[in-house]
């Protein structure tokens, strides 16, 4: 199956390296796609399960999707992501 989220505190490529690096590292999730300058990801998963686990990895790293509650601890984890993302 495929998605497409609509992310929050996406700002710049290293946020994007840091997104599509982390997700490729999770089971079940493959072709995952991120536009330059865009706040979407997309990708396929193959269980339902597999798709509840990449939404919230995003929001562990930072990014959670559109929608969700967008803590404090969020957009500041977001900034961590974007510097390790910059340094990939």
């Amino acid at each position: 199956m495929k998605t497409t989220l609509k992310l929050q505190n996406v700002k710049c490529s290293g946020c994007t390296n840091g997104i599509a690096a982390r997700l490729l590292k999770l089971s079940g999730i493959n072709n995952v796609q991120i536009a330059d300058g865009s706040s979407e990801v997309s990708f396929t998963y193959e269980t339902v399960n597999d798709l509840a686990i990449a939404e919230r990895t995003l929001a562990q790293i930072g990014y959670p999707p559109e929608g969700a509650e967008n803590k404090l601890k969020n957009k500041a984890m977001s900034y961590i992501s974007c510097v390790a993302g910059n340094l990939n």
